[in-house]
């Protein structure tokens, strides 16, 4: 499965009163993931003196992406320590004028697993807010990056999301 990671830094303001990071960050960490994404150079792209391409701006011309739905399942708390968590990144749909990017957030090297997350991404004209198809190119990066289905504990047992 193609996956991207990055880190993401904890903060101590991210503690609620219960002593762990409150589910809101969560969602501020998934949109943190796919601006990062976003802005990875593409392969083969920046040759001399050209900037890279990147899905930004790809997409920065046909439209803009707007979240349609987010989901998060929470598997154990998360305390503030120092060191970063990281957060994995995938394609885990795509339609035709919609995507939906699966999430991982990890402790990195021992395993464990914070939360999964699935963002239905639309793809709109800027001026009506209408969805419009994907382009090819867009579809290319998408493709590039598709990592299957979120492993959330419903799918897992069976049961209907």
């Amino acid at each position: 499965m193609p996956v991207n990671r990055f880190p993401i830094q904890l903060r101590f303001g991210d503690e609620d009163s219960n002593g762990h990071v409150n589910n809101v960050r969560y969602v501020q960490f998934l949109e943190e993931a796919r601006v990062r994404l976003s802005l990875v150079p593409l392969p083969g792209s920046g040759g001399a003196g050209e900037e890279p391409e990147t899905f930004r701006s790809v997409t920065r011309e046909a439209g803009s992406t707007l979240v349609a739905r987010q989901e998060i399942e929470y598997f154990t708390p998360l305390l503030y320590r120092p060191d970063p968590v990281w957060i994995e990144i995938w394609v885990s749909a795509l339609g035709r004028s919609s995507f939906s990017y699966g999430f991982r957030l990890t402790d990195g090297d021992s395993g464990t697993v914070y939360a999964v997350a699935e963002a239905a991404m639309v793809m709109v004209e800027r001026e009506s807010g209408r969805p419009v198809p994907l382009t090819e190119r867009q579809r290319e990066i998408l493709a590039g990056w598709s990592g299957g289905e979120v492993p959330f504990r419903r799918a897992a047992a069976g049961v209907a999301g």
